[in-house]
């Protein structure tokens, strides 16, 4: 081949091998959302998606993350784990999606977590017990430390707690959580009088509320899921415990209060990171393009919801920072991000992340926040 036509021709495969770089840059990246669809928590369902598309969207106005859009898919966590984890392998070796973003119960996440083995990105967003370490893997979920060590003291005070009764669905949240629960009730100089746990399936709570009557107890913690949260609260009030007893809930948010009705919600608090009334300049515009987006029927926004957002958010930071959505890339440069997005500024430390948490007081049906902590951090101690 004569120099003339064979730089011409190099020149033409090094511009062809230029183009499809950046036509395989522009390829979209997968990303599974798995949020419950089935199941108890399938209340969350609708608001977790409308949050996740409407994150998605605003981060491929933006660029997409290493400048590549984000494509969603979905997956039902609302299922048993074996089932949820079939699930997520079709759609990361099958639908080859890249990261994964995880609304759902802990013994989903453990099973996940197994699954991936750290080859893939895990976001996992909503509230749990927490000591989740594993490599690749992220959460933003707020830990029992963030919910429970200083709102506990700060209720106890304001409203003269002595006397706390434990009560949740039986599988490890509920159980972890009241066991730090239980080290934050005796050092603000509070008792537990009484402590159970409910299967799933129990719609009936009178032996329940009648322990807590018997128990002389003035204050309630909840760790009931869902639909169970709400039965609980309807007959906690229908046995004239409202106006005499505390309640807090550690999983109780906008659908679950409209849930329990307005007649039923006297005295009723609740602690998370998220509640759809944040008076802040960043959670009013973020509430006013997901109503601008979904319009008038839009599901009801919620701190469940909601962290979904914030998932795919915590996803941008990396892969922006990184350029890269592989996970050895992304461990390089998690420790000590910082994103900012609705409920105010986050920073990953040890895998977790150190933020606001606010307690708000159930007006009716509506959760309005009365207390603010700030920058709370997860109180875990991964090794990254």
């Amino acid at each position: 081949m004569q120099r003339r036509s064979f730089l011409t021709h190099s020149g033409a495969l090094a511009a062809a091998a230029w183009a499809g770089n950046v036509a395989a840059q522009a390829q979209p990246a997968k990303v599974g959302v798995l949020i419950p669809q089935s199941g108890p928590a399938a209340l969350f369902g609708p608001s977790s998606r409308a949050c996740a598309e409407l994150a998605a969207a605003e981060i491929n106005g933006r660029g997409g993350v290493a400048g590549r859009p984000l494509q969603l898919v979905f997956g039902d966590a609302g299922l048993p784990p074996a089932e949820v984890s079939q699930s997520a392998l079709r759609l990361w070796r099958g639908e080859r999606c890249e990261a994964f973003v995880g609304m759902h119960d802990s013994a989903v996440r453990g099973a996940l977590v197994g699954l991936f083995k750290g080859q893939v990105p895990y976001v996992y967003t909503p509230v749990y017990e927490g000591a989740e370490c594993s490599p690749g893997t992220w959460v933003l979920g707020e830990t029992p430390q963030q919910q429970l060590q200083p709102v506990l003291p700060w209720l106890a005070k304001e409203r003269s707690l002595k006397r706390w009764y434990l009560i949740g669905n039986d599988y490890n949240w509920p159980r972890d959580s009241n066991a730090q629960a239980k080290k934050y009730i005796g050092t603000s100089g509070g008792s537990v009088v009484g402590e159970e746990y409910l299967p799933f399936t129990v719609d009936n709570f009178d032996a329940s509320l009648a322990k807590i009557r018997q128990a002389n107890a003035d204050a309630v913690l909840i760790t009931l899921v869902g639909g169970a949260s709400v039965s609980f609260s309807r007959a906690f009030a229908s046995f004239g415990l409202a106006d005499k007893v505390t309640r807090l809930g550690t999983l109780i948010e906008e659908n679950t209060v409209a849930g329990i009705g307005a007649q039923n919600t006297l005295n009723l608090y609740a602690s998370a990171g998220y509640f759809a009334s944040i008076d802040t300049p960043a959670a009013r515009a973020f509430a006013a393009r997901y109503a601008q987006k979904f319009g008038p029927q839009a599901p009801q926004l919620n701190a469940l919801a909601q962290s979904c957002y914030d998932g795919l958010l915590l996803l941008e930071a990396m892969g922006n920072k990184a350029r890269s959505l592989q996970v050895p890339a992304l461990e390089k440069i998690a420790e000590g991000l910082r994103y900012s997005g609705p409920r105010g500024e986050a920073t990953l430390q040890a895998r977790h992340t150190r933020k606001d948490i606010f307690l708000a007081r159930a007006d009716g049906t509506a959760l309005k926040v009365v207390q603010t902590f700030s920058g709370v951090d997860s109180g875990q101690v991964c090794k990254v």
